[in-house]
């Protein structure tokens, strides 16, 4: 394996069977990937709620305060 074959890695570490064990990026790449992860989060998230009916704004702050 080869670092250059991999979007974003930098460097690949391996152990001495060659297994990679850590990859090595820049942290703007890093910042980028959470930033997809989290916005996929999301999308699934308000995928899952598509046939719920909206609250009102009182309403969801009344939902929030309820324990």
């Amino acid at each position: 394996m080869k670092a250059e074959e991999y979007p974003f890695v930098q460097e690949l570490i391996t152990d001495k069977t060659g297994q990679v064990l850590k990859v090595v990026l820049e942290f703007e790449e890093y910042q980028r990937l959470l930033e997809a992860i989290e916005d996929e989060g999301l999308y699934r998230a308000m995928q899952a709620v598509t046939s719920e009916t909206p609250l009102k704004m009182n309403e969801a702050l009344a939902e929030l305060e309820q324990p």
